[in-house]
């Protein structure tokens, strides 16, 4: 294969593919290691789901890069996916660190030690929020809620854009609206992950969650200028 005879385009398509099968190969290495090694199931169940994020986004970054005949739709079915799943992974983060801390909310487990702690709200959370409030079972619950409402509403908001396109409805301004929303929505989730990694940051920092979620927001700003 000579590269003196490919054009920027080919070359561009050419390290993409190498990228995503070095994604595909560390990503199964990950995955056999903690499959082989399954002795924390709640943990590692929200582990795999977030490594998975890595080929997921390879692959339809890929398939961007592709001239592939299709419609706008089409795309945008592929961008929704991508989105969705980050939803997912955005809960399931939040999960992961519940789980460290041994915290479930379903059997309403809370450990003594980690009760009365004050979280403190910046605006504009405090238009609809004390300013400081302490830790209990109702305040984790909610800020669970915060974060599994943009799992409802990026699903939800990407098949009626998906619908708008088929029928030519999506016109700019329905654009902007949906824009709006889901800037609200996942800024809400993402509040709710920092709000907690603040109260807890020294009981987390040797699980290094931030390292983590900060290589999760990478991934998706780099796919977003990719695109």
């Amino acid at each position: 294969m000579d590269l003196t005879t490919m054009n920027r385009g080919q070359i561009t398509i050419l390290g993409s593919a190498f990228c995503v099968m070095l994604t595909m190969h560390f990503t199964m290495q990950l995955l056999t290691k903690h499959l082989f090694y399954w002795k924390n199931p709640k943990e590692q169940k929200a582990i795999l789901i977030i490594i998975l994020m890595a080929p997921i986004y390879a692959i339809d970054s890929f398939v961007g890069l592709l001239d592939v005949r299709g419609s706008k739709a089409f795309f945008m079915f592929l961008e929704s996916i991508k989105e969705c799943y980050e939803a997912l992974v955005i809960a399931k983060f939040l999960a992961l660190m519940y789980s460290y801390l041994n915290i479930s909310i379903s059997k309403n487990i809370v450990p003594d030690e980690i009760k009365g702690r004050e979280i403190h709200h910046s605006f504009p959370m405090t238009l609809f929020q004390p300013h400081t409030i302490r830790l209990n079972h109702q305040t984790l619950k909610l800020l669970k809620y915060w974060t599994w409402q943009f799992v409802l509403i990026r699903p939800v908001c990407s098949v009626l854009l998906i619908v708008l396109q088929i029928l030519g409805l999506y016109s700019s301004w329905v654009s902007w609206t949906f824009t709006i929303i889901l800037n609200i929505s996942v800024s809400l989730a993402l509040y709710s992950l920092v709000a907690f990694y603040h109260v807890f940051a020294k009981e987390l920092e040797p699980h290094k969650p931030l390292a983590k979620f900060l290589c999760i927001k990478g991934i998706v700003f780099f796919c977003f200028w990719q695109m």
